[in-house]
């Protein structure tokens, strides 16, 4: 079982986003995606604040991580704003930090709780596995380029039943969690072609809903305040 005190948990933001200019600190219901995510991660009772670190560049990120007393690694502005940068460099926290266990949360996800952040490392802890992914759990049809069904049709079935169909996995891109030194081979969570390297952690999809285009900032904006609104009544 993994101990708590070697688990580092990890808001990664910059303000380079192509789709969204300064996404992260752009007013989102009265407050930023930044503000949210970093919030999400200190409200827990579990995690201590010793173990969080945002890693960020920009001034106004880090003027805001202060802001809420959250601990700072500084990273690289080659880090900050370069594509397809190789992950010693993206996440040059890997051989930096006392820690020897990451959880990457994404701080573009404003309905992820901090309840599930805190089950989420609470099971990498208990899994032996170096990797652990949140998924949506998806009951559908799916197809390739080609046309070729990639979902086992139920032999009992003449038309399409979501209902009985075999349960596959989407990747959520909200939760993530691996060992640190092996960032340095180019290695981040496990090996997906293998089966059972990664242990898949379901999550409800509502809070994986991940902003990456206007519509969805848009969207998501809107049902955020109307969260707001019902909790207020």
């Amino acid at each position: 079982m993994k101990q708590l005190d070697n688990i580092c948990v990890i808001i990664q933001a910059r303000l380079g986003s192509q789709r969204i200019p300064q996404k992260m600190i752009k007013p989102f219901a009265g407050t930023t995606l930044f503000d949210l995510s970093i919030r999400k991660v200190l409200d827990s009772s579990f995690i201590p604040e010793k173990n969080f670190y945002v890693s960020v560049y920009e001034q106004e990120l880090i003027d805001i991580a202060n802001n809420h007393g959250a601990n700072i690694f500084l990273r690289s502005e080659k880090s900050a704003t370069s594509e397809g940068t190789p992950m010693t460099d993206m996440y040059e926290w890997w051989d930096k930090l006392p820690f020897e266990y990451c959880v990457l949360v994404n701080g573009c996800t404003p309905f992820l709780e901090t309840e599930t952040i805190d089950g989420f490392v609470k099971a990498y802890m208990e899994t032996d596995s170096d990797g652990l992914f949140g998924v949506m759990e998806k009951k559908n049809y799916f197809w390739n380029k080609d046309g070729v069904l990639q979902t086992p049709w139920p032999e009992s079935e003449a038309c399409m039943n979501t209902k009985v169909v075999e349960t596959t996995y989407e990747a959520a891109h909200c939760l993530y969690a691996g060992r640190m030194n092996t960032i340095k081979d180019g290695i981040w969570m496990g090996d997906f072609q293998t089966p059972g390297e990664i242990q898949l952690y379901p999550m409800e999809e509502r809070e994986c809903l991940d902003i990456d285009y206007p519509w969805q900032f848009e969207l998501c904006e809107t049902l955020y305040l109307e969260s707001l609104r019902k909790e207020t009544k």
